[in-house]
């Protein structure tokens, strides 16, 4: 593994609007990641819907988030830029920027798609479990 210095990767953008987005992707994300354990029927419900859109936005906008392309938007006024190398390659950015490491897309989608399923069926459990009590 060659030695990568900190100057050189990338991470997110550090203007204002770079800095909005990305905390707002990272609060989206979270909520992803920890939404299956909420105990309200309502938050459940978001939940089970927002996880299956979400992997059918990133299928039918070609592995890219509509939050990047937000971005875009607001930098270009185009829904998609080439230039950004973050529409399409978030989580290999943060990998990137995080662990210094660059996993190919193939591998974030499988694992991605597979992540999401386990947490929707956590979602779903936990959605089970509360309305059996």
């Amino acid at each position: 593994m060659a030695v990568v210095d900190l100057e050189e990767r990338t991470g997110p953008r550090k203007d204002g609007l770079g800095v909005s987005l990305f905390v707002f992707h990272l609060t989206v994300g979270g909520f992803v990641l920890a939404g299956w354990l909420i105990s309200s029927y309502e938050a459940l419900t978001l939940y089970l819907v927002l996880l299956p859109a979400m992997a059918a936005q990133w299928c039918v906008n070609r592995g890219s988030c509509m939050l990047n392309n937000l971005e875009s938007w607001f930098r270009t006024g185009r829904w998609r830029d080439d230039q950004n190398p973050e529409e399409g390659g978030f989580l290999i950015m943060l990998c990137d920027w995080l662990f210094a490491t660059r996993p190919s897309p193939p591998m974030v989608d499988r694992f991605s798609y597979s992540v999401v399923l386990v947490l929707w069926l956590l979602g779903l459990g936990h959605f089970s479990w509360l309305a059996w009590t």
